[in-house]
């Protein structure tokens, strides 16, 4: 009888238990489930799972630490671990700490299960394999009286364990949508071109290609993740006839992304291939349900340069430029040269990725504040201050701005890293310099779009506040009014947290949003900071000074104090005075500083 598999789904979140839960229970297969990395641990050894489907951000240990555990144990180095994530930067760890897969939120009910089916077909397979290699050292000891009838069960069985053994290899190297080679087998072929450009050994200058479905998420959506996948798999094949085996490394990247590596030929070759793939996706016709979808692809091309030394490089680079086409409304491009991709990195930020994660590994961001000014009689006792965050130049030691790179981090889903750096480091110092804590009455911090909607993002500030033993009524949270409307429920509940600890809450870049009287009147925010746009000049233009004069109106209306930025000479004090908005903050007053 044929033993039913086990997964372990590890996830602090119940609502991700209940979801993943009903979409692993349509396989056939016993589900187990740990509300942390710790009580996973625990149950290992227990339940003997197949697979192991693990969330990256969890309360206790989280989930990379949870998989090294996992594989420093010997009795489950082969076990199967899947990540689940919405951080494109946790894949590559995920990778690194032993992991197997990804999935990625939010979650895609045909993409979790074939994912899951995909590595309980390898596990199974493995340890059939096991088991055949018992059955065949016994049988070679109970069968040697009779040499020949055991030498031709023996041929037998080892056809059937190298079938297995080349079933598991094509498993590891292939997608199993579109039978193309995976992310896996790019990783180790770009390495080896990187490898070769890097010693001068490669004859021509490689190339990478990305390309996209541009009418994909349509399809998907309407039609269905089926459809989706029979898309993938019919544009794969299209793809990969026109690439020549003995040049081109084809394969699917992920979700609708292909990629093509070019051995040889440089830029010509790109180009004719480009234009043979333009011809034949012009004739492509995709049905389904007896609809007929067109279909067109963006297509870009990098070289490999010598500039580049790894897989996540490449990648990261050809992503921002096939994005930055996108938005001029290019869907093909080849960047011919080394010095015009040089160019296009200091024009465009494409090296912000790495850089920014530089900044975080190695302590290259620094903590800057400014003080806000009454504007009125309001006396206070202490001074309040907002604080910013600037980037080191590793090379120069020039201070970089949040303009610079802030873009670029909301781009790559690693801005809550920066806030998460910028709230423990503020809330250390300030721990570490009672004499500081005891001048300020209240800190602002700015928290980005992304950290809002994560779910523990208030608890990893509640968390800091009871560290460093600070009062959070001295601390104030900066949301933006889109951010605040745009997500309604989340940015509710993320406040009400913070209410709970005694922080306060601003609606920041107020104005530039769409602002709602309905939606104001039931979210628990304390006051409003106008957004410096209209303040900076309202001293001579007349719509920005009657835009200020609307937003202190409204305020008064909700009883909510206001802050002015961007107040930069006395003309804007004055007319803010006669306003009666109560705070202003510019350079006016105070340039930022070093906490």
């Amino acid at each position: 009888m044929k033993q039913i598999p086990t997964v372990l789904i590890v996830d602090d979140v119940p609502e991700n238990l209940r979801v993943l839960n009903d979409v692993i229970s349509a396989l056939d297969c016993q589900v187990v489930v740990a509300n942390s990395g710790e009580r996973a641990l625990a149950l290992l050894e227990r339940t003997e799972p197949c697979l192991v489907l693990l969330d990256v951000m969890m309360g206790g240990i989280d989930g990379f630490e949870t998989c090294r555990q996992i594989r420093a144990n010997a009795k489950f180095k082969d076990l199967p671990v899947v990540f689940v994530t919405a951080l494109v930067d946790d894949i590559s760890r995920g990778f690194d700490a032993g992991g197997n897969d990804y999935i990625t939120k939010p979650i895609r009910v045909e993409e979790v299960r074939s994912r899951v089916a995909h590595q309980l077909e390898r596990f199974n397979l493995t340890n059939e394999l096991k088991d055949l290699n018992l059955m065949l050292e016994e049988k070679v000891r109970d069968r040697t009286a009779d040499l020949n009838l055991a030498n031709r069960h023996l041929r037998k069985e080892v056809n059937e364990r190298r079938y297995m053994q080349d079933r598991l290899n094509y498993l590891a190297q292939h997608d199993f949508v579109t039978q193309l080679y995976n992310r896996d087998a790019l990783d180790e072929h770009i390495t080896h071109l990187i490898s070769g450009v890097q010693s001068k050994t490669n004859a021509h200058v490689p190339y990478f290609v990305l390309i996209d479905i541009n009418e994909f998420h349509l399809i998907n959506d309407a039609c269905g993740c089926i459809a989706g996948d029979e898309l993938l798999h019919q544009l794969a094949t299209v793809i990969n006839d026109l690439c020549s085996p003995q040049r081109d490394f084809c394969t699917r990247l992920s979700g609708d992304k292909f990629a093509i590596a070019v051995g040889r030929g440089g830029a010509e070759a790109v180009e004719s291939l480009f234009r043979i793939m333009n011809q034949r996706i012009e004739d492509f016709v995709f049905v389904w349900d007896g609809r007929q979808f067109r279909t067109s692809l963006t297509k870009i091309a990098i070289p490999i340069t010598v500039d580049m030394v790894s897989f996540e490089q490449v990648i990261m680079l050809a992503d921002e430029v096939s994005y930055s086409c996108k938005k001029s409304g290019i869907y093909s491009r080849i960047v011919e040269n080394a010095d015009a991709l040089a160019y296009e990195e200091r024009r465009g930020n494409l090296n912000w990725g790495l850089r920014i994660i530089d900044g975080l590994e190695k302590d290259l961001f620094e903590v800057h504040f400014q003080q806000l000014f009454p504007l009125t009689e309001t006396r206070t006792l202490g001074k309040k201050i907002e604080i910013l965050v600037r980037l080191k130049d590793e090379k120069t030691g020039e201070l970089l701005y949040p303009n610079d790179f802030i873009r670029a981090a909301e781009r790559f889903g690693i801005i809550s890293k920066i806030d998460r750096w910028v709230i423990s480091h503020t809330m250390q110092q300030l721990a570490e310099r009672p004499h500081l804590w005891e001048e300020v009455s209240q800190v602002a911090l700015n928290v980005s779009a992304l950290s809002v909607r994560e779910a523990d993002f208030a608890d990893f500030i509640v968390a800091q506040l009871e560290k460093y033993q600070l009062d959070g009524q001295k601390f104030c949270f900066e949301i933006t009014e889109t951010e605040a409307l745009n997500n309604f429920v989340d940015t509710r509940h993320f406040m009400s947290l913070l209410h709970e600890c005694g922080c306060s809450i601003a609606l920041d870049d107020f104005g530039t949003g769409f602002s709602s009287y309905a939606y104001l009147m039931d979210l628990p925010f304390d006051l409003i900071k106008i957004d410096g746009l209209f303040v900076k000049d309202m001293h001579v233009n007349a719509i920005h000074h009657g835009m200020v004069d609307s937003i202190v109106k409204l305020a008064k209306m909700l009883d909510k104090p206001v802050v002015a930025e961007f107040v930069e000479n006395q003309d804007i004090v004055l007319q803010l005075q006669a306003l009666g908005v109560e705070w202003g903050q510019g350079y006016h007053f105070h340039k930022p500083e070093k906490l």
